[in-house]
């Protein structure tokens, strides 16, 4: 790949993405797969007018040696260092970067409970850190290819190929065009006018409809709206979270879900794939699932805490958006889930909230939005889904017909 290209998309991230102040300081959080790329966007970062821009490298490998030989009182241990550099991030507010590139089964084997049972102890000590810090700071997820990666969606390729397929397929998806910042603000104009025409609605049901046996009906909270695009720090910066993106989304309302719902993709949960599954609700709480694959891993998922078996999303995205187009499954979240329709269970968005600046997270939640340590989108979007709002005067109005946009 081309170096003026990907140094256009590194800049993408930093300008565009995390939008990065003059002073800020910046944390970049990767795998070891595409290391030349990460000099590119420290650089960029820098030139966007970051102070500092520290790097924090990781590698499924080592995880699973960390999970295999530590006991599950030092993994589900805070060090006080570790705890010492939570404070700083919420006293500094550093911009976040996410660069995705893992295996999507490079965690096949680990010991799941373990893990579980490690981020169960873990969370209780992180959660004022991250509630501390929630909707203040600018942040990006953004993919680099990684070798397995690229073998697991290009088998036929050799590796050098597959990863080149991989990454023509990023920029594609990312829309690193000839002028990408200029593509990114007509991007995230058609979204919000399709978000302000959703809250003109005032929808108080969304109602699920497919022909592989979805029928679900998820209640919103009166408060919330339609969100998308970009969005606004409690600082006031304008960034982009993902690239790519194309859902609009809304939190609904914690305890209205009742019915069965079918995933038409399979989810990548850390480091495994789970496929063919169904999950059902009553009273807001997903009750049953099942699954070809990995059946014993999902359960794990939706009993993680209490809220981790509610929605925290709702989130719309046509079967003729770019990702779906392009016809490839990637088994990695930030590409599929902007592929088709999705839910997400655990954690709901407070800034879903109108107003929400002027609310705590306390009152946020106490309207109905979800809290749990995990946020796992699931997709559930294909040709044959049907989604009606039903409006707060009654109206029964058509949002998505046979997998695209009624409207």
């Amino acid at each position: 790949m081309k170096q003026t290209v990907l140094r256009s998309y590194a800049r993408l991230i930093a300008r565009v993405g995390v939008n990065i102040q003059k002073g800020q300081e910046v944390v970049i959080q990767c795998d070891l797969d595409q290391p030349k790329f990460v000099e590119l966007l420290v650089d960029e970062c820098y030139k966007a007018g970051a102070r500092k821009v520290t790097v924090d490298f990781s590698y499924q490998p080592l995880t699973k040696l960390h999970v295999r030989h530590r006991t599950l009182t030092t993994m589900g241990k805070i060090e006080e260092w570790e705890k010492a550099r939570l404070q700083h991030y919420v006293d500094v507010l550093p911009c976040r970067i996410y660069l995705v590139s893992e295996d999507p089964d490079g965690l096949k084997g680990i010991n799941q409970e373990k893990m579980a049972k490690a981020a169960q102890k873990r969370y209780p000590i992180l959660k004022p850190y991250r509630d501390a810090m929630d909707n203040k700071y600018q942040w990006c997820i953004a993919a680099v290819p990684g070798a397995a990666w690229a073998k697991k969606l290009f088998p036929e390729l050799p590796k050098g190929r597959a990863i080149e397929k991989l990454w023509e397929a990023i920029l594609f998806t990312a829309r690193v065009t000839d002028d990408p910042i200029a593509s990114w603000e007509a991007h995230n104009r058609d979204l919000h006018d399709r978000c302000a025409y959703l809250n003109s609605l005032e929808i108080r049901e969304l109602i699920y409809k497919g022909t592989n046996g979805t029928d679900l009906t998820v209640g919103m909270i009166p408060e919330a709206e339609f969100k998308g695009g970009g969005d606004t720090s409690l600082q006031g910066i304008f960034f982009n979270p993902n690239i790519p993106t194309e859902e609009c989304f809304i939190s609904p309302k914690r305890g209205l879900a009742e019915g069965i719902v079918y995933a038409t993709k399979p989810l990548s949960y850390q480091g495994q794939l789970i496929e063919n599954f169904s999950v059902r609700f009553e009273n807001g709480k997903a009750v049953e699932v099942h699954a070809e694959r990995n059946e014993a891993l999902l359960q794990k998922m939706i009993s993680m805490d209490e809220g981790a078996a509610y929605l925290g999303e709702c989130a719309l995205v046509p079967v003729n958006s770019p990702i779906s187009e392009s016809g490839l499954l990637f088994y990695e979240t930030l590409f599929d889930e902007n592929a088709a329709c999705h839910l997400a269970l655990g954690a709901g968005f407070a800034d879903t909230i109108r107003g929400f600046e002027n609310k705590t997270l306390d009152e946020c939640r106490a309207l109905g939005i979800n809290d749990s340590m995990i946020h796992v989108d699931f997709m559930i979007g294909f040709d044959g889904l049907d989604i009606d709002a039903r409006t707060a005067d009654g109206r029964l109005v058509p949002i998505f017909r046979q997998g695209k946009w009624a409207f």
